[in-house]
């Protein structure tokens, strides 16, 4: 890769938001490292770009092994921006969830972007330019939504959850160092996701994983940390975060009165 050249990690690169941000920071100049299982749509995303530098990685980031070997080439190449948007279709009830599939869950979801982050934000630190997009989605903050037609969602819905407070902790944590976060929240997005669990979603009304990405790299711009594509007022967004925070500021050592 090119020392004067951008370069982005994208994490699930092979289909949805994950290749429409591949195909936009490559338009825009970036050389990418496009990570997924499968190789043959990672190819074809490359030979798209041939006047780019298209690195591909076959990871299967449900296993240890497979975010450890990502996390590698995260501390050793000078990466820029890293996307975080791997996921996995396990979207049903809490104990209809078989436990492998609830782990590959976590280890795609919560693991690997944790893992990742760390490994990356040092050599962003030493170069003092970085930037880090965690995909997560509104049920992060949507966890007693009605179901709908889903039969549950806690497992998945905790998991971004947990984007957005690691994002956001992460802010706070490194604040004077110049890095960039993002945790990106769109809502039902028109990719295989959905399709991949035997939902019929085409009636409902989707937004594009092109406006999605649209909506990211702009909200990076406007510096915001939550960035949520389909919500017009993004007071919302900030009234939600203000009264997380006046609940975490409104405890005392003394009981409170109505345990009492």
């Amino acid at each position: 890769m090119s020392s004067s050249t951008p370069l982005a990690l994208v994490t699930g690169a092979s289909s949805g938001i994950g290749m429409s941000y591949a195909r936009r920071l490559l338009a825009d100049g970036y050389d990418v490292i496009a990570v997924g299982r499968r190789k043959a749509r990672l190819e074809s995303l490359a030979a798209e770009f041939p006047q780019r530098r298209v690195q591909v990685e076959v990871a299967d980031l449900s296993t240890l092994a497979g975010v450890q070997g990502l996390a590698e080439i995260c501390r050793r190449e000078p990466i820029t921006l890293l996307v975080n948007n791997a996921g996995v279709s396990h979207y049903m009830g809490f104990t209809q969830l078989p436990a492998e599939q609830a782990c590959e869950l976590l280890h795609v979801k919560v693991l690997a972007p944790t893992l990742l982050a760390h490994a990356v934000l040092p050599g962003m630190i030493a170069s003092k330019q970085g930037t880090i997009v965690n995909v997560a989605g509104m049920l992060a903050f949507g966890a007693t939504a009605p179901l709908g037609q889903a039969p549950g969602r806690a497992t998945y819905v905790a998991s971004l959850s947990h984007l957005v407070s690691l994002t956001l902790a992460l802010h706070e944590e490194f604040a004077h160092t110049g890095m960039a976060f993002q945790v990106l929240c769109p809502g039902v997005v028109a990719t295989e996701f959905h399709e991949r669990q035997g939902m019929d979603l085409s009636a409902f009304p989707r937004m594009s994983a092109d406006d999605v990405v649209t909506a990211s790299l702009n909200a990076l711009r406007l510096q915001e940390v939550v960035c949520a594509p389909g919500v017009e007022d993004n007071r919302l967004l900030d009234c939600a975060l203000q009264a997380s925070l006046a609940a975490f500021q409104g405890q005392s050592p003394a009981l409170a009165s109505r345990y009492r």
